[in-house]
């Protein structure tokens, strides 16, 4: 009995249909990165044809991955470790940063999300040096200024508060750290509470450097923000009190 074109293509389809015949991304075992045409293989695409196919990280976007790509190369997003503890100063006795650092645990795959940063530094400042000697008259001529908040272990602790009103430098809406989003709560001309405090604390004047203790009110005082030498800028003392602290949002310490 003769067969017609009506069977060739049915045998075709069955053909097509085989399952040898959808090798797919498991049976290449491959998942490649970017766009690589050597990352083929043959089987279904999303648009419903049959043909070659992909398993490279830039098939779901050009519409021809392999119709198993989804499990045979799942998206592996970056994993990192947790933060290490904060190092010491860079420098004694003077104004510099600490740093901590994670590591990956867990490279990205198939288009999985990045890595966030694996160092973060923070501005400090050491007051004794190497031999234990007090060193902070080498300290740079202005008041340095500090989240009230991180350091946490002082927030107690009460001596004396000063108001100033504030001029400041752009530099101090331009940090990208976790650490510099607290100067974004200076503005100018906003009154700043700021806290004087051991260490920053004269022991025989009981007056912290740069408070504008002695002189006159008008006198236009310098600051700088720790960890970002960018954001500084200029103040007026508007008065002090004594045996107080400051309020528990957007205060500051000398440092």
């Amino acid at each position: 009995m003769a067969r017609g074109p009506g069977w060739l293509a049915a045998a075709a389809l069955l053909l097509l249909l085989a399952p040898g015949s959808e090798s797919g991304c498991a049976e290449l075992g491959r998942c490649c990165r970017g766009r690589d045409l050597a990352c083929v293989s043959s089987g279904w695409r999303p648009d419903r044809s049959h043909g070659a196919c992909y398993c490279d990280q830039a098939c779901p976007r050009t519409m021809d991955c392999c119709h198993d790509y989804p499990q045979a190369c799942p998206e592996v997003s970056c994993a990192v470790s947790e933060w290490s503890d904060w190092s010491g100063c860079a420098e004694p006795c003077r104004a510099t940063y600490r740093v901590r650092r994670r590591h990956v645990v867990q490279e990205p795959r198939n288009g999985g999300k990045a890595c966030p940063p694996l160092e973060e530094k923070a501005g400090c400042v050491e007051y004794w040096n190497q031999e234990g000697a007090e060193c902070k008259q080498s300290l740079k001529p202005q008041s340095l200024l500090f989240d009230r908040h991180k350091w946490p272990q002082w927030s107690s602790v009460t001596y004396h508060a000063c108001y100033f009103s504030l001029s400041i430098t752009e530099g101090c809406l331009q940090g990208s750290g976790s650490y510099t989003q607290w100067m974004r709560y200076l503005s100018k001309g906003h009154t700043a509470c700021v806290e004087c405090q051991p260490p920053a604390l004269d022991s025989r004047s009981l007056h912290c450097y740069g408070d504008g203790s002695g002189s006159d009110k008008n006198q236009l005082l310098h600051w700088q923000a720790m960890g970002n030498p960018w954001c500084k800028g200029t103040w007026r003392r508007v008065r002090q009190l004594d045996t107080c602290s400051c309020p528990s949002v957007h205060s500051f310490l000398f440092i």
